[in-house]
């Protein structure tokens, strides 16, 4: 062991020095505060945990329980859950009615999976008429406990109760935008319609401006209110860096680098996707890294796709600019961004530009309007030349689909009817789009198909039974009685696949697309009727059925739409004949032409990597 510098050694003895006063009973509270504060700042806060740990167990203050909320305030930073727990209890042992102990508390056993004593601590807070709080006011105390028991019970799915809060917590402060943010999009996932649902002074135009850009995707078709909604999270939630590219001063040369971005190359819609992309990279000329936070999810999919990449780089644990340096110094040209602004995305790593050409992908199929991403993957289908105003990013047009998919995606054997739920005879729909994608107008559409569909029925994805409910009791008020709807429950991705030989025609949603499904329904030779809109997402679909060879299933207004669901429908011999155009064409199309793609991806990412080699 080295010896301690005189630095180090001065440092070590004022630190012993204030463990002994505080082992003393003599230190005050401020003092002990400051002293605490210190040692955090020098990087020891391990110290501090002490020094708290050794004043609460020597002084008869009557101030000990603030001191025990601070001690458990720095174990509960550093991870250590339980020993924080303690800390808190501790704390409402010397004062039972301290609020901000109480809301700690269920923080940390939240963090050891004690959901509902999370829930209890929480209630106590703001069910509580005037909770006693330590500066702070009631009103404060109040919504921290309601947004976090919120959000507890919406990772729980118990949306119904949530969303009891949500409004609650709005009642009390109408101007929250996160609030309202989780308040609409908890409303989409119920299929609880109006969606904007407005009370007190919570207003249409504030839900309608706190509105994510996934629920904007669920919501409009309107480009200008999804480029918006898009700026205005940058705006918000986006640090601004202003220090140069980190891309510069970094040599590229040899193989053309290209890196993926993305916390979903796991069992996700985009690992789905993609697997195959990644094996089929040509390494003659290219070199394919990873750099992801995904989850170790155990899967076959997720040990594939760690195997398809020369390397990946788990960034999970560093921050933004650490995981940008990472990049930048692993000399990538192409860096492809599969996140953009979906859950989990860390758009502070494209900010600080670590490659040159940086690419939106398949996560985020609308502009993210980032500043660090220039360009976004396409085809002339779902970007038309009128909808390039509303994008930040450059197309990189492919000649086919922008999609890309995976080819070695199995079916197990078709259940029959049966077993599906399904009766014998009837026009089976299906739509297995998540629920959140429905809108009020497409559900009543559908529910007019079906009634003039006679003995037709509507497959949908069990998602959860408060959407399950919402959209029986409106298929009840357009006279469809709830045995023609037809609920499956979530499978295992084999299983899911099989269902679709039973279909006669998938429904799509709109404004939000099927992408990954419409992918497998196509795979598995099934016919899809979409309606395309103005943006990319309301035009995935009809970008996947141009490529396969059946743009007569794309409609451009809900009239169309529901008229030729109806035709189709009452002929089911159309639908056998589109049924038979896939199973003799559809895999061999252009759509699931992969290596193609891939080569055309290459070819775009190679003729924007090398003058920016130049250039630098």
């Amino acid at each position: 062991m080295s010896t301690p510098t005189p630095a180090q050694s001065q440092a070590i003895a004022q630190v012993e020095q204030w463990l002994a006063l505080a082992r003393s009973g003599q230190m005050e509270l401020p003092q002990l505060m400051d002293v605490a504060a210190k040692l955090q700042a020098a990087g020891v806060a391990t110290a501090a945990v002490l020094l708290y740990q050794n004043w609460v167990a020597a002084t008869p203050s009557p101030f000990r329980h603030v001191g025990c909320f601070n001690w458990g305030t720095l174990l509960g930073d550093m991870g250590r859950h339980a020993e924080a727990e303690a800390a808190y209890r501790m704390a409402l042992t010397l004062a039972p009615n301290f609020a901000q102990a109480k809301l700690n508390l269920g923080h940390q056993v939240e963090h050891q999976g004690r959901s509902e004593e999370a829930l209890e601590h929480w209630r106590a807070v703001y069910d509580d008429a005037a909770p006693v709080g330590l500066g702070t006011e009631p009103v404060v105390l109040h919504l921290h406990a309601l947004n976090n028991a919120a959000r507890l019970l919406e990772t729980l799915k118990r949306y119904d109760e949530s969303e009891a809060l949500m409004r609650r917590s709005l009642a009390l402060g109408p101007r929250q935008s996160d609030v309202a943010q989780h308040y609409v999009h908890i409303r989409q996932k119920q299929c609880a319609w109006p969606v904007y649902d407005t009370f007190g002074d919570v207003t249409h135009n504030h839900l309608l401006m706190s509105t994510s850009l996934l629920g904007m995707l669920d919501e409009s078709d309107d480009p200008a209110l999804q480029l918006l909604t898009a700026q205005r999270f940058v705006y918000e939630k986006v640090a601004k860096v202003t220090t140069p590219p980190l891309h510069q001063g970094h040599e590229r040369s040899g193989k053309i680098k290209i890196g993926y971005l993305s916390g979903d190359l796991c069992m996700h819609a985009v690992g789905l996707l993609t697997a195959e992309l990644y094996e089929l990279h040509d390494r003659e000329k290219f070199e394919v890294h990873a750099f992801c936070w995904s989850r170790e999810d155990g899967t076959p999919l997720r040990a594939r796709i760690k195997a398809s990449v020369d390397s990946l780089t788990p960034i999970g644990g560093i921050g933004d600019r650490q995981a940008a340096g990472l990049i930048a110094a692993a000399g990538i040209d192409v860096l492809v961004d599969l996140q953009g602004l979906t859950s989990g995305a860390r758009p502070g790593i494209l900010a600080h530009r670590p490659a040159p050409i940086q690419v939106s992908y398949l996560g985020l199929p609308a502009t993210s309007a980032l500043p660090g991403v220039d360009w976004i993957l396409a085809d002339r289908f779902v970007m038309p030349p009128e909808s390039l105003p509303y994008h930040t990013e450059k197309p990189i047009y492919l000649p086919n689909s922008y999609q890309v998919s995976d080819r070695q995606r199995t079916a197990n054997a078709v259940p029959t009817r049966a077993q599906a739920g399904l009766p014998e005879a009837g026009f089976v729909f299906c739509a297995f789009n998540n629920n959140h994608k429905m809108s009020e107008q497409v559900w009543r559409c559908w529910m007019r198909i079906l009634r003039q569909v006679p003995g037709s029925v509507l497959w949908l994805l069990a998602d959860n039974p408060f959407a399950q409910a919402n959209l029986t009791r409106v298929a009840v008020q357009e006279g469809i009685t709830p045995d023609r709807l037809v609920f499956a429950p979530r499978a295992l991705p084999a299983d899911y696949l099989a269902r679709f030989a039973l279909a006669d025609l998938f429904l799509d949603t709109f404004p939000y697309n099927a992408g990954t499904t419409a992918s497998d329904c196509l795979w598995m030779g099934t016919p899809i009727l979409t309606r395309s809109g103005k943006t990319y997402i309301s035009r995935m679909a009809g970008s996947l059925l141009t490529a396969v060879g059946l743009p007569d299933l794309i409609t451009t207004t809900i009239d169309e739409y529901e008229q030729r669901a109806v035709q189709i429908g009452n002929q089911p011999a159309r639908s056998a004949s589109y049924k038979r155009y896939l199973a003799e064409h559809g895999r061999s199309s252009p759509l699931f032409d992969i290596p193609a793609t891939v080569r055309d991806i290459e070819r775009e990412f190679e003729r924007l990597a090398l003058p920016a080699r130049v250039k630098s």
